[in-house]
């Protein structure tokens, strides 16, 4: 849609995804990013935090499914979206407006970690099929998030004894020929108290 603002965000997931189901049957997937710059002091020789924005998202059936399975708490994601504005009455009567995004596209930051990518697919197309259909979150280490060997680039070969007229496996060089390990992915660093709950996001 024409005079939309489109923005990227990186940034880190203040707690887990939430996923909820509206009248319509249509599932929605709630979670803030917090963004935080950061610059180098001169004089102390030292990189500091700047103010932190924290931005809430909305991702909407099989993206905000996907979005569930895959990513946790602490995770540094990198998020495209559309900016929408929303007022609302709060609960001492008071007028007040929020800034949502809604999600185009999210996947996990490579900055700090690695990560597999496993195809989902159903016979409509795209879907979300349990925590084994995204990234994992096996234990990592304190300094961040760690995960597996990167995407898993192995094609399906076909059974010697296929017959002639069967189809010919992928090639070698599809990533996407067959799914990744359901073990491997990245986990979340920092402890609970990296980024606070839910009721520590800011009102706007």
């Amino acid at each position: 849609m024409a005079g939309e603002t489109i923005i990227t965000v990186v940034g880190n997931l203040t707690a887990d995804p939430e996923v909820r189901t509206i009248g319509s049957g249509a599932t929605v997937t709630s979670f803030t990013v917090a963004s935080t710059p950061r610059s180098f002091n001169r004089e102390t020789n030292q990189w500091e935090d700047g103010q932190a924005l924290f931005l809430r998202c909305s991702a909407w059936r099989a993206l905000g499914d996907h979005v569930a399975q895959s990513l946790s708490k602490g995770m540094r994601v990198i998020v495209t979206g559309r900016l929408s504005q929303h007022s609302y009455q709060a609960q001492d009567g008071s007028q007040r407006t929020s800034i949502d995004l809604t999600v185009d596209e999210i996947g996990p930051s490579l900055r700090y970690a690695t990560a597999q990518v496993t195809r989902q697919s159903s016979a409509s197309g795209f879907s979300g099929a349990g925590r084994s259909g995204g990234f994992s979150a096996p234990a990592g280490n304190a300094g961040g998030y760690q995960g597996g060997a990167g995407y898993n680039r192995a094609a399906s070969a076909a059974p010697a004894s296929a017959p002639a007229q069967q189809s010919p496996a992928a090639p070698a060089q599809d990533p996407w020929a067959s799914p990744a390990s359901s073990n491997d992915g990245f986990s979340s660093f920092g402890g609970s108290g990296d980024f606070g709950g839910s009721g520590d996001d800011p009102e706007f």
